[in-house]
């Protein structure tokens, strides 16, 4: 696979598809791989560019502290080095932290802008699930371990749970089989999330952007909505009645379809 030299740091990357450039930034814990369920609708369109943040799947790992600020500069640095003036840029979760800063502090690289699952400021229940997490890292053997038995459930429907049990099971086995993220890594980047307040920039935000909630989420759930639409300019709003905080892996389906209507639109593929 690709990789970039970002102040200093390896990043690994990914490319696959035609079209204008997509950048997907990738979740807490997880890699570029997170995006597989989307890459085989996204990239009839563009050319989608999935990256390893620093801290995780095979970038380097420095020592923390993180920040959603520096991961932001981070990959407008990363775009440059790789040739890409500007991208439509989507996260989720983390990602859609590091996305919110990098539209408001690199305006020029970013055509539009896709939050999933998406909050402006940590409030006191995130850092409760937060630190719950954390605290599960330190006690399991694998950073893994901790993801799936600590963060999924977060994640994901009861009903994901109980009627699509082999389906829990291959997402288990994917999260083992992708590079395992060291400990510290994990809990620096984690820091980043307790540490995120997007609030006082989300009006420097020029680029038009889609914010998709799960109306099942706990972990970012509808109480942030309002302080996005109303912080950033130039804003349209999806709510997924049926889905939690990852909707991209539950329902690719419905995910892909709304996130692609946007994109194409802002585009001008679509109608």
């Amino acid at each position: 696979m690709p990789q970039a030299q970002v102040e200093g740091l390896t990043i690994n990357y990914d490319v696959q598809g035609e079209g204008d450039p997509l950048l997907l930034i990738p979740y807490l814990a997880a890699d570029h791989a997170c995006y597989a369920f989307q890459l085989p609708d996204y990239t009839k369109h563009f050319s989608c560019i999935s990256l390893d943040l620093p801290g995780s799947g095979e970038s380097d790992k420095p020592a923390g502290p993180y920040s959603t600020e520096q991961y932001a500069d981070q990959v407008a640095m990363f775009l440059g080095a790789i040739g890409v003036e500007s991208a439509h840029v989507a996260g989720v979760s983390l990602g859609s932290a590091v996305g919110t800063h990098l539209a408001a502090r690199h305006p020029a690289r970013v055509r539009s802008l896709t939050l999933n699952s998406a909050w402006d400021t940590t409030d006191a229940f995130l850092r409760v699930c937060l630190e719950n997490w954390r605290a599960l890292a330190r006690a399991l053997p694998s950073v893994a371990d901790a993801v799936i038995l600590g963060i999924f459930p977060w994640c994901f429907t009861p009903e994901m749970y109980v009627q699509r049990p082999e389906f829990v099971t291959a997402l288990e086995d994917f999260v083992h089989g992708r590079p395992a993220q060291p400990l510290e890594a994990f809990l620096a980047q984690s820091q980043a999330v307790l540490d995120h307040d997007g609030g006082p920039v989300l009006k420097d935000i020029v680029a038009p952007t889609l914010i998709t909630v799960g109306a099942r989420d706990q972990v970012t759930s509808m109480r942030f909505v309002g302080p996005l639409e109303k912080g950033i300019p130039n804003t349209e709003v999806v709510v997924f009645e049926n889905l939690a905080h990852a909707g991209l892996h539950e329902d690719p389906d419905t995910f892909n379809r709304a996130t692609l209507e946007f994109l194409l639109r802002q585009s001008g593929s679509g109608s």
